[in-house]
């Protein structure tokens, strides 16, 4: 097991203060408090809340952008098969990084430096997204329902898992990624 840094501890840390109370709420002080440490020796490791920020933003983000990359690269599934896969790999983020997923929707406005990058990668990531369900729809995959709606609906449940998961503690993640791929692609009619 990799041992952790202590830029690591920080960041970690610093991410559940953000969860709990938001970004704006936590200070360079609070993250200190947490970590043990004076607020002065954090900036041996750290140059800035904002460096902490765009640390857990930038790297989720990245990781979702590389998961949606070999989906899509993926030319022997279908459509269905990819948005199974996009659940899935939301699953996996989320379970793995809840308090991260927190800070990403919550917390992303507040980018300085990046921000720009963060909604390049977010806009290329919904634009993939879109594509494959567009696709479903045109090779009859998919019903033929708004686009946008089928979008908004998927990503909003998937994007507040972090809020969810928590009180879910006995579900697994596989049964998760299944029953979720069964109700946001198939639907609850019979």
């Amino acid at each position: 097991m990799k041992i952790e840094t202590r830029k690591e501890e920080i960041v970690r840390i610093a991410e559940m203060l953000f969860k709990k109370k938001g970004y704006s709420a936590v200070t360079m002080r609070d993250i200190a408090q947490a970590v043990g440490v004076k607020a002065a020796s954090l900036y041996n490791h750290i140059q800035s809340k904002q460096e902490i920020l765009s640390d857990i933003i930038i790297k989720i983000g990245e990781e979702f952008t590389a998961g949606m990359d070999e989906i899509v690269a993926d030319k022997n599934t279908n459509s269905i098969q990819k948005l199974e896969q996009i659940i899935k790999l939301h699953v996996k983020i989320t379970v793995k990084n809840p308090s991260k997923m927190a800070t990403m929707n919550n917390d992303w406005m507040h980018l300085e430096g990046q921000l720009d990058y963060y909604l390049t990668l977010r806009r290329n990531y919904e634009e993939s997204f879109r594509q494959i369900l567009k696709k479903g729809i045109e090779v009859g995959e998919l019903k033929d329902v708004n686009l946008e709606i089928i979008l908004f609906s998927i990503l909003s449940t998937l994007r507040s898992l972090y809020l969810w998961l928590p009180k879910k503690e006995a579900i697994q993640q596989e049964d998760l990624r299944q029953e979720l791929s069964k109700v946001l692609l198939k639907g609850i009619a019979q």
